[in-house]
């Protein structure tokens, strides 16, 4: 079990690392910080609780306001294992462990384990699409793209490791999953 425990703490910071890389091209490397460093606040607490409450109040539809609500409500509750599990855990982020990771500018100090801002992304991006399933061709893809990115621009900025968005993930997932299957549209 040490020995798997070992293998796992190594591919997580080799993922890392390849997550954290910078272009040589200076060019290359401005639009993906700029990119990054933007998609990453979609996946802040700020956003996807604003935008769940507005689709919610502003809805003329009782498919996206139930989709808004849900929204609200997956992203709060997903984040109470968040806080349990952070104070828990006390992961150091990776800027702090590592020093040859790039960090950015104002990196948050508490736990690394598991990523907040994917968390919220992947409970907020469900109901969305499920709500917009008559155009799910296209919904699916475009929601998968933007929970990538926030979950990949967490490791790019040094600020989580590939197990912390991953556990994201699945936290809100499995909350989004939860509320939907209890309220459905």
């Amino acid at each position: 079990m040490e020995r798997m425990m070992g293998w796992l703490r190594t591919q997580d910071r080799q993922l890392l690392l390849i997550a954290n890389k910078r272009s040589a091209n200076r060019w290359i490397q401005a639009c993906l910080g700029r990119w990054l460093g933007t998609i990453t606040h979609m996946g802040g607490a700020t956003f996807t609780l604003a935008t769940g409450l507005l689709i919610a109040l502003a809805s003329s539809s009782d498919l996206w306001r139930t989709a808004g609500w849900q929204c609200l409500l997956a992203v709060a509750l997903s984040h109470l294992p968040v806080a349990i599990m952070k104070r828990r855990f006390r992961r150091l982020r990776p800027y702090q462990k590592l020093p040859f990771i790039n960090a950015c500018h104002h990196p948050l100090q508490d736990s690394s384990f598991p990523s907040g801002h994917t968390t919220a992304i992947f409970s907020w991006l469900l109901p969305l699409t499920l709500a917009a399933s008559a155009s799910a061709l296209y919904m699916i893809p475009a929601a998968l793209l933007v929970g990538l990115s926030v979950a990949w621009s967490r490791m790019y900025l040094g600020l989580h490791y590939p197990s912390d968005v991953t556990a994201g993930f699945l936290l809100g997932t499995a909350t989004s999953a939860s509320i939907v299957s209890l309220w459905p549209i």
